[in-house]
């Protein structure tokens, strides 16, 4: 069994875009095959806005579906698998961008979606907003968790948890941007990389709270967490999720760490983004310890891969590489 995560980087198709998807299908598809996946996780992964025929059908209440997602998967050999997707907030419809999607030859038994769930958005006081009393924020995440129990051919369950947690860009402090990437104050900026840091860190407790619940009903339950963390698993979030016996200084507690199966890449070949010439791994796949006791073997695929700091506009690849695991399930 085959358990990939890959990040394809806003895929969409916007109007007038029929063009620049068939280019990007053109790219990720092969990709998508090389992978030879049994479960996939996808991240940013655009809705596109249905016609009233297809709001009035039997899809369900969403007034945006997966288009560009649909067509890629058509162009591959998941063509026939069962697709789930991320509802956007309070599920009244996937959200416009960034979406996230578990593709799966298994049955899908289950699926859940988490955002603020089990850890509520923390309340916090900004000190350098503008006017100070806009500054009582709740730093709520940006993005749900993707949750999917999947049934295995020899009866097993597996958990997949699909994450893709916020990038280190300092948060929005009121009243402190004057343009999206703009600050008025370098103190507004170093305050909205505080906030961003505990959205990160928060969407990775919420992750580990729904990791400690599954093995609560089962200590040897199979469980893959699987995305883009926008991380190195030595940061916080990294931390967070794997919950090793150094950091909780509690040996009692090895049965719930998880594993990052990147330590078996080659480290010449132990990145998934290049950014500025610096090879970065931010895309992580971690296992509960049932789960690795079965691993076989660990890809990353990302030969050729280009510096996100030099790609143009148009270019139809992803500026991520996907990793890919083997297990003897």
């Amino acid at each position: 069994m085959r358990i990939a995560t890959f990040n394809l980087e806003s895929l969409d198709l916007v109007p007038g875009g029929e063009a620049a998807l068939a280019r990007r299908i053109a790219v990720l598809a092969p990709l998508l095959d090389r992978l030879r996946a049994d479960v996939l996780c996808l991240q940013e992964v655009n809705a596109q806005k249905r016609g009233l025929a297809a709001m009035r059908d039997q899809e369900g209440p969403s007034k945006r579906d997966p288009t560009a997602l649909r067509r890629l998967l058509a162009a591959t050999a998941y063509a026939d698998c069962h697709l789930v997707t991320s509802s956007g907030p309070s599920g009244e419809g996937m959200a416009d961008v960034h979406n996230l999607a578990i593709v799966s030859r298994s049955p899908v038994l289950e699926t859940r979606e988490l955002r603020n769930d089990l850890v509520p958005p923390p309340a916090y006081q900004a000190v350098t907003a503008e006017p100070r009393e806009a500054g009582r924020l709740a730093l709520a995440w940006d993005r749900p968790l993707l949750y999917a129990l999947l049934a295995l051919p020899d009866g097993r369950r597996l958990h997949v948890i699909n994450l893709h947690l916020r990038s280190p860009l300092a948060a929005a402090i009121p009243g402190q941007k004057t343009a999206p990437l703009v600050w008025s104050t370098t103190a507004g900026w170093a305050e909205g990389c505080l906030a961003a840091t505990i959205k990160r860190s928060g969407q990775a407790l919420e992750a580990r709270l729904l990791v400690e619940a599954l093995f609560d009903a089962d200590p040897e339950a199979l469980i893959a967490v699987c995305g883009d963390l926008n991380a190195a698993l030595e940061e916080t979030p990294g931390r967070i999720l794997r919950a090793t016996v150094e950091d909780s200084g509690n040996s009692a507690l090895a049965s719930r760490v998880l594993d990052p199966l990147e330590e078996d890449l080659p480290a010449e070949r132990r990145f998934s983004v290049i950014h500025g010439g610096r090879p970065l791994l931010l895309d992580h796949i971690l296992v509960s310890p049932a789960l690795k006791a079965a691993h076989r073997s660990i890809e990353a695929l990302n030969d050729g891969l280009p510096d996100e700091q030099s790609m143009t506009p148009d270019d139809p690849r992803s500026n991520h590489a996907p990793l890919v695991a083997g297990f003897d399930l």
